[in-house]
């Protein structure tokens, strides 16, 4: 899933707070994004979405859930699948410099891949990338206040998009047919929409957008904010920073 810049329509609500307001409530310190590719059609993919769900209620991470619509074909068709998702991993894979794309995949800060059920090398690699330069080094921070959603990105190095992913808090699918017919599965903060919301250069970034917007669209429980660099127009690259926010309260 590509994020879609933030419509013309809602820009005249998208403010910059000024250096007098507050700063955004202490949130989510995540030790990186975990971002699963992931499909209902998979019989490999179970083990890794339960990984998800690990990761996710332990709050450490942003973990994030990207149903994809290829294994479509084998029976079953994703109810949380969408081609944005299977954009997105694609755009990964042209990043990667790789032909093909398979599930499950996790990608860890936007810099590499690993298979998604492996619970333990996604915590070895998350805690020693850091100390290789790829760790969240640019701290962001969100919080509900007075009916606004406030985003505040701290400074750094560089240029990159702040990228606000919707998600799905949690959804229990029964599979009727497939590689997973009988199976009941619960699936954790899928992703049902990308919008980039704004553009960082280096310098503090203040951002509010209406609460209600998480009420507006469909289905959403909470929300991330990405700091990515873009590649290209259509290759994402590093994500920099990265908070979650849950409901009406940032994820502690």
């Amino acid at each position: 899933m590509m994020p879609r810049l933030y419509r013309p329509e809602c820009l005249a609500i998208l403010l910059a707070l000024g250096a007098s307001t507050a700063a955004a409530e202490e949130g989510l310190k995540p030790k990186g994004v975990v971002e699963l590719f992931t499909s209902q059609g998979c019989s490999s993919c179970p083990p890794a979405d339960k990984a998800l769900e690990t990761l996710a209620r332990e709050g450490k991470v942003v973990a994030l859930s990207y149903h994809v619509d290829y294994w479509n074909y084998l029976g079953w068709a994703d109810t949380l699948a969408s081609k944005d998702n299977t954009d997105r991993q694609y755009a990964y894979a042209r990043m990667f410099g790789r032909n093909g794309v398979y599930t499950p995949q996790a990608v860890l800060n936007g810099r590499e891949h690993i298979n998604g059920a492996d619970i333990s090398g996604i915590r070895s690699r998350l805690g020693a990338m850091p100390n290789e330069g790829k760790g969240l080094s640019v701290p962001v921070d969100v919080e509900v206040k007075n009916d606004e959603l406030r985003i505040r990105v701290g400074p750094g190095e560089g240029k990159a998009n702040i990228v606000i992913a919707y998600f799905e808090r949690e959804r229990t699918i029964n599979i009727d047919k497939g590689e997973n017919l009988g199976k009941t599965i619960n699936y954790w903060h899928a992703v049902t929409d990308m919008e980039t919301i704004g553009m960082w250069e280096g310098k503090e970034t203040n951002l509010v957008l209406p609460a209600d917007m998480l009420k507006k669209k469909k289905k959403a429980g909470g929300c991330a904010i990405l700091l990515q660099r873009m590649k290209t127009a259509d290759t994402p690259g590093a994500i920099l920073g990265a908070t979650v926010l849950t409901g009406e309260k940032a994820t502690r």
